[in-house]
C-alpha cells in the first residue's frame, strides 16, 4: 500500500467513530511509524509501505477508533516545547497549563526559589518551571508509583536530575523544610460530573488525577491547608482549577490566609488558576 493509501484507509476508520481530528490523527500515528515528519509524508504520498509497518500502523489506527488518547499510543506529549513521557498513570498536560508556568517563569525569573509540586505528574509543570529557572530547585511528589518513575524519567531526559527529587507521597504527608512556591494541578472535576466526560478522558485518563470528590473540592482544601503550614511568609501557592470553581476557591484561599494575585484565564477566558501568596 501506498502512504496515501494508508492516510485515507486510517481517516476514513476514524471519522467512521466521530472522531473529530480524524485525518490530523491519521497523519501523526502513520508519522510515527515511519519515523518520519508529517511534511515529508504528505510529499511522498506515493512511497509504498512495507507489511509489517502496515499491520502496525493499523494496530495504532485500532487503538484511536477505541478513543484512546494519541498521547497515550505514542507514550509522549508536547508541553512547554518539549517532549514528556505520559502513561494511563499520568494526566496528559494541557496547553491551559502553560500559561500557569508563563506566569511563574515571569515572577520568578532571576531568583532563587524551592518549589514543591503537589500531584507532579507526568512532572511536566515542575520541570518546565525548573528548565526556565537557572539558579531554583524543586521536589515532586504523587501518590502514584507509577507515575513518580515517569517523572524521574522526564527529569533525566530533560537533564534536570540534579534540581529536582521525587517521592511517592500524598498531601498529607509532607515534612519538608518550608518553600517559596507551591505548584498543584489537583483533581477538580466532581464525583457526579466524571461520567460526563469524553470517552478520551474517561476511559483513558487515571481517575486518581481527575476525581475531586462530591463537590471537586476535596483536594484542592487540602493543598490550600497543607500549603498553608509549610509555605514561607508570603510565599506562592499556584493552584489550577475547575471551570467556575473561583469564587468557591477564593473563598477557602482567604479563609487560609492566603491573598490572590494574579489570575491566570484559558482560552475560552475561564480563570483557571490563582496565583496567591500567604499573608501573616
Amino acid at each position: 500500500m501506498q502512504i496515501i493509501e494508508l492516510i485515507n484507509f486510517g481517516s476514513n476508520e476514524l471519522k467512521s467513530n466521530n472522531i473529530s481530528s480524524y485525518k490530523l490523527d491519521t497523519e501523526i500515528l502513520l508519522s510515527k511509524v515511519l519515523n518520519k515528519r508529517r511534511e515529508e509524508l504528505l510529499l511522498n504520498l506515493d512511497q509504498k509501505v512495507t507489511q509489517p509497518k502496515i499491520n502496525n500502523f493499523k494496530n495504532l489506527i485500532k487503538r484511536r477508533f477505541k478513543k484512546e488518547p494519541i498521547a497515550y499510543i505514542l507514550q509522549e506529549k508536547e508541553f512547554w516545547s518539549k517532549d514528556y513521557e505520559v502513561n494511563k498513570s499520568t494526566l496528559i498536560p494541557r496547553p491551559e497549563t502553560e500559561l500557569m508556568v508563563e506566569k511563574i517563569v515571569k515572577i520568578f525569573k532571576e531568583k532563587k526559589i524551592f518549589i514543591l509540586d503537589m500531584g507532579t505528574g507526568s512532572g511536566c509543570i515542575l520541570l518546565s518551571i525548573l528548565s526556565e529557572l537557572d539558579k531554583s530547585n524543586g521536589i515532586g511528589i504523587d501518590k502514584s508509583k507509577q507515575a513518580i518513575f515517569i517523572a524521574k524519567q522526564n527529569s533525566k531526559k530533560h537533564k534536570l536530575s540534579g534540581k529536582t527529587k521525587f517521592y511517592v507521597r500524598s498531601v498529607d504527608d509532607i515534612y519538608f523544610k518550608k518553600f517559596d512556591l507551591i505548584v498543584s494541578n489537583p483533581p477538580y472535576i466532581m464525583k457526579k460530573d466524571l461520567k460526563n466526560l469524553q470517552d478520551d478522558i474517561k476511559n483513558f485518563e487515571p481517575k486518581l488525577a481527575l476525581d475531586g470528590g462530591n463537590d471537586g473540592l476535596d483536594v484542592i482544601k487540602k493543598v490550600i491547608y497543607k500549603s498553608k503550614h509549610i509555605l514561607k511568609t508570603k510565599g506562592m501557592l499556584a493552584l489550577e482549577i475547575g471551570n467556575e470553581q473561583f469564587k468557591k476557591v477564593s473563598k477557602i484561599l482567604k479563609k487560609n490566609k492566603f491573598k490572590a494575585r494574579f489570575l491566570i484565564k484559558d482560552y475560552r477566558e475561564n480563570i483557571r488558576c490563582i496565583l496567591s501568596t500567604l499573608e501573616n
